[in-house]
């Protein structure tokens, strides 16, 4: 009767434990095993860098001298910082939304010491069925939600950390654009108004030397 306990055991902490069965299950398990990478700056990625360079000659027009475009650059850096922020905090969401196996750590332990106390000798005799049926059971629509944003707050926090400093740093960055592009225009006006400045000759062509 033990050996059947075992047996019964062995095969229900199997169907719980073998982790991710398709090819998607597995790709996505490996990329939640890495960290985000928000941490890391936006043009230490080829793709991005190129992202931030195309960006920043948009924002600084074609006429723009090299200090305009460097201080163009960190405007385009800092809003490509917070779009990947915006992107990586949809994919937590959608890929915990989309696991059909999601579930709370919480819950998953307590599955797991079940299935161990089914191994004891005076452990109840319980019909596979059901004990399947329990423990393949997840949280469904808005439990489900409510599950994740309670699982992954720590990471959702820090998400809104990594936000709130891309926001400062673009606000920053293009208060120091503005004010960089306004004074350009106003030397350049100024510039232009010394060279168009009329000379007593200009005036009276004919007056005396």
């Amino acid at each position: 009767m033990t050996n059947d306990r075992k047996i019964k055991a062995n095969r229900a902490n199997a169907r719980v434990s073998t982790g991710p069965r398709t090819v998607e299950g597995r790709t996505r398990s490996a990329r939640n095993a890495l960290r985000h990478g928000l941490s890391l700056r936006v043009c230490s990625d080829p793709a991005l860098c190129e992202e931030v360079e195309a960006l920043a000659r948009d924002i600084a027009g074609t006429d723009a001298n090299a200090e305009i475009l460097e201080l163009a650059r960190r405007v385009a850096e800092a809003q490509i910082d917070l779009r990947r922020v915006h992107s990586a905090r949809h994919k937590l969401l959608s890929d915990a939304l989309g696991d059909p196996f999601y579930d709370s750590r919480k819950t998953a332990l307590e599955k797991l010491r079940f299935i161990s106390s089914l191994a004891r000798p005076n452990a109840p005799d319980i019909p596979l069925p059901v004990l399947e049926r329990y423990l393949t059971s997840t949280p469904k629509g808005p439990e489900k939600f409510a599950t994740i944003l309670s699982q992954e707050a720590k990471r959702l926090l820090a998400m809104d950390r990594y936000e709130r400093r891309a926001l400062f740093r673009r606000k920053t960055a293009i208060q120091v654009f503005d004010v960089a592009r306004q004074s350009g225009c106003s030397e350049k006006g100024s510039r232009q108004r010394r060279k168009l400045r009329p000379t007593p000759h200009m005036l009276n062509p004919w007056m005396d030397e």
